[in-house]
Parts: structure tokens; sequence; C-alpha cells
């Protein structure tokens, strides 16, 4: 880890209030450093989703009726031509007919986007969510 480095911040008073207890809520480990060290962290993130070149690491799940038509086999198809990108994917059975996949992707941004979007335009897909996360270099 890198020399933590001293600043000051100047904020309204209620706003502190407010603060404090949020970093109250995330438990006892955190201290209001820890907690604005995660708050940045956590915008320079979701700012590398805005450059469609930067590597990212995300997880887009999906929940679908696997009874729609040939629903599975394009799933399967978009998965294995994005093979490079596709780190993980598990499939859940949550009931008779509705299906959850978590697919874990790694790639340019504009990769992940354009992955993501494929997966989730497909008849069938109840419902989608593409979430980033760090690479582990922040």
């Amino acid at each position: 880890m890198s020399e933590l480095v001293r600043f000051s911040v100047a904020m309204p008073e209620g706003l502190l209030m407010l603060f404090d207890k949020y970093v109250a809520k995330r438990g006892l480990a955190k201290n209001r450093s820890e907690v604005i060290r995660d708050l940045v962290r956590e915008a320079l993130v979701e700012d590398q989703w805005y450059d469609p070149d930067a590597i990212i690491v995300g997880t887009l799940t999906l929940v679908f009726d696997h009874h729609t038509s040939d629903l599975q086999n394009k799933l399967d198809q978009i998965q294995h031509s994005a093979h490079e990108r596709i780190i993980s994917a598990m499939h859940i059975h949550l009931d008779a007919h509705n299906c959850l996949e978590i697919i874990a992707m790694r790639g340019r941004t504009s990769e992940i986007n354009e992955i993501a979007d494929s997966l989730l335009g497909i008849k069938g897909v109840k419902h989608g969510n593409l979430t980033a996360t760090t690479t582990g270099d922040l």
C-alpha cells in the first residue's frame, strides 16, 4: 500500500452529522477516512465505465423463462462468441420456469457493454442488470 497523505475537508455541520451516521452503519471497523477512501474508489470505478477503452470487470445477472423458444440456445451462442471476455457463468434454477444466470466478464468497457446489451435484448429475458467493479488497480 502506498503512503497515506493527510488532507482536511470542510463541510457543513449537518452534512457531517449525516455522514457520521452513514459511517456508523458501515460497521465498527470503518472510520471516516476509510469510508471516504471507499467512496472515492467507488466514484473512480464508476468513472471508468465512461471510458470505452478502460479495462473493467462486471457481472451481468439475467432472469429468464427457460421455456421461451430457443432462448437458451441464443444465450449460449452469444456467450460462446464472447468466450475471451466471459470469465465464468453460473446457471441457477429458480423454479419450474425461471432461471437466474450470473455472468462474470472482464474487458474493455465498450466490449462488456456490447455483450451485456446483446444478452439483455434477447426475447424471453425478463430482467437483467450489469454491475461494475474494479479490477483491483485502484
